[in-house]
């Protein structure tokens, strides 16, 4: 499988990383409802399998759990076959589960040290800030973040869901090798400003929700979503409600007469959609099953042509400025 530089840092990612969100379970609203982690093992080896070097993760996605998967099945692979790890920080939960934003230092380097131990690891690959809140606390969390680096805790700092001004202040305090931002053919925002500054940069862009949260996967039906489980977080969601979720499907059955002229699905359209941008290093794809995995993977080799992108284009959302 190809891969890219991860902006300035030494890391050559695969252009598909798995996600984790859904590995963590039902949590509190933000969940995807219940998983079981057997599967959830068995796509993590899956994806090895076939050449993801890249494992995205974090402590919010089951409040620690899907982080514990992930350093489970650390333990029993090769150190040869390990896949770098990355995973976040700045969302914390008292004893109740009542989840809040922190960047506080201390909070930070808790979140750091309490991440090695659920992960199993000596040292993060990539530690990122989950979501710039509050703003005002960006600077010193960069600041012990850049730190743990020099103390060999973390191999690199990133941050998610930063603006381009946030880049410009993390940038004054530490190295960012890259940015995550929500990005799809549903949700295509970055392309105006964020993308243009990460490339000018040299900051790499990890893409999430490239499939809006399995919306384009081909498989959600409004049948499906009517039956989304209460505990799921996508029924409180507008895109997963109307008149939304009409033009979105009117959009999923595009990428599928694509992907039916070359034998792949409309959730493999819709990563290679998203990775068309040459500023794009990676897309995350999350994933429940093994199963999953085998229809998804193709992304990472599949091209759309001109013309192909040219019948995408009338179904686009509109960009604002």
């Amino acid at each position: 499988m190809e891969k890219k530089r991860l902006g300035s840092s030494d890391f050559f990612i695969s252009p598909i990383g798995i996600g984790t969100w859904a590995m963590g379970g039902s949590n509190g609203g933000l969940g995807w409802s219940a998983q079981s982690d057997a599967d959830s093992l068995s796509t993590l080896e899956r994806v090895i399998e076939h050449g993801v070097n890249w494992i995205d993760t974090a402590p919010l996605y089951g409040l620690g759990h899907a982080e514990e998967i992930v350093g489970k099945f650390l333990r029993h692979i090769p150190v040869s076959r390990r896949p770098l790890v990355f995973t976040k920080g700045g969302f914390v939960w008292d004893a109740e589960r009542h989840i809040s934003h922190s960047l506080d230092p201390t909070s930070i380097a808790r979140e750091v040290e309490d991440s090695l131990r659920r992960l199993k690891i000596d040292v993060i690959d990539l530690y990122q800030i989950h979501y710039p809140a509050p703003d005002d606390g960006i600077e010193a969390a960069l600041h012990i973040l850049n730190n743990l680096h020099k103390e060999g805790k973390i191999r690199a700092i990133g941050v998610c869901n930063f603006d381009v001004q946030q880049l410009e202040r993390a940038q004054s305090v530490a190295a960012i090798t890259s940015l995550q931002p929500p990005y799809s053919a549903l949700r295509r925002e970055i392309e105006m400003h964020i993308l243009p500054f990460c490339e000018q940069a040299k900051i790499g862009v990890i893409a999430y929700s490239t499939l809006k949260s399995g919306l384009l996967s081909g498989s959600m039906t409004r049948e499906r979503v009517a039956s989304l489980p209460n505990d799921d977080w996508r029924t409180q969601n507008r895109s997963f409600q109307e008149p939304t979720l009409t033009k979105s499907l009117l959009l999923v059955e595009k990428f599928r007469q694509i992907g039916e002229r070359h034998a792949v699905s409309p959730a493999v359209v819709a990563i290679a959609w998203a990775l068309r941008k040459p500023t794009i290093t990676g897309a995350i794809v999350g994933a429940r099953r093994p199963d999953q995995v085998d229809k998804m993977l193709a992304a990472a080799s599949f091209r759309l042509s001109d013309d192909e992108l040219d019948e995408i284009v009338p179904l686009l959302p509109e960009l604002s400025p």
